[in-house]
């Protein structure tokens, strides 16, 4: 996995910890125990609903923000084209794009039609409660997935995955490559200050999360390889680290 690379606290440790489930076939759910559970904080009055939707507002603005710096870097030199701010919208229940009817059950979506990404956060809270992932970085990585997608559409791989029909296996290698890409996001994140200690715990702890194989397990009690879309929890462990650990786009190619 290289070793170059300084963390706060025990990120570097649990990045060489889902190297051995990834690389000695573990199981991923043992990883997903073996973390912290993260704390919940114990309050007497919730905020109101609009000001806790304000405040995730303002948080995946600033992770989209962040996007834009980092990808505006880094895309030009290291895949030769000109990056292009996506638009992030926001919206509750259902919400109309340029590829159909997005409804909040299918949880974030990026759509190549608009160069939009569409969130609900209503998905976060999903992602805490039913996944057991918890932590603004765990939403952090969601976002920056959904920008792997867009920086597909700009380089020209979701074009050719899309004439490629219904493809299961090609499925997987693009959503994979979103997980890398958004790794490779976190390590100029890192580089720019702005992860912190247990942050890279929570990414890992989302992508195992929403694994094909831990979803199919928790939904419907039996596993199906053969019907993956995104990719096991390891893949997704393992390709995000992969970015991680590289801080390169060219190290991202899951389709070889």
């Amino acid at each position: 996995m290289g070793s170059g690379i300084a963390l706060g606290g025990g990120g570097l440790g649990v990045l060489i910890l889902a190297a051995i489930v990834c690389l000695l076939g573990g199981d991923p759910r043992q990883f997903l125990e073996g973390l912290p559970e993260q704390p919940q904080p114990q309050v007497q009055q919730q905020p109101a609903a609009n000001n806790v939707q304000d405040e995730q507002k303002q948080f995946a603005s600033v992770v989209l923000r962040s996007t834009e710096q980092i990808f505006g870097r880094i895309l030009p030199e290291q895949g030769g084209i000109r990056y292009q701010n996506p638009k992030l919208v926001v919206y509750s229940g259902q919400t109309r794009s340029a590829c159909g009817l997005g409804d909040a059950a299918m949880g974030p979506f990026y759509c190549p039609g608009d160069n939009n990404l569409y969130l609900d956060f209503a998905f976060f809270e999903e992602l805490r409660r039913e996944f057991r992932a918890p932590g603004d970085f765990a939403q952090a990585y969601v976002i920056a997935h959904e920008v792997g997608h867009h920086v597909q559409n700009l380089t020209g791989t979701m074009a050719k995955v899309q004439r490629g029909g219904q493809n299961n296996r090609l499925s997987v290698a693009l959503e994979l490559q979103a997980d890398c890409y958004a790794g490779v996001w976190a390590h100029f994140a890192n580089r720019d200050g702005l992860v912190e200690a247990g942050d890279l715990e929570e990414a890992l702890r989302a992508a195992a999360a929403v694994g094909d194989d831990m979803i199919q397990r928790r939904t419907q009690g039996v596993v199906v390889p053969d019907s993956f879309t995104h990719g096991s929890s390891q893949q997704r462990m393992e390709w995000f680290a992969r970015g991680y650990q590289s801080g390169d786009l060219r190290q991202c190619n899951t389709f070889r």
